[in-house]
């Protein structure tokens, strides 16, 4: 097994459906940006109430991915 070098962003998504659709919102959009994605944590979860009712979900999560050649460690 080689060594891998793992870089650690945190992001928040969000959405009006589910904490997993919020999740899920995320990591769609940073793989647009982002190569090697490789595994997310959440590490907090909120939402927004209105009228009695949860109307949105939001997430922040930690997502890492292995750094290659092309990548710069300190962006």
């Amino acid at each position: 097994m080689s060594d891998h070098i793992y870089k650690i962003i945190q992001l928040v998504g969000s959405s009006p459906t589910s904490v997993e659709d919020a999740v899920q919102n995320a990591v769609e959009r940073a793989s647009k940006k982002l190569k090697h994605l490789r595994w997310f944590e959440v590490i907090e979860t909120r939402g927004h109430i209105e009228n009695g009712k949860v109307s949105h979900y939001q997430v922040t999560l930690k997502v890492g991915f292995t750094l290659d050649d092309t990548i710069d460690a300190s962006d």
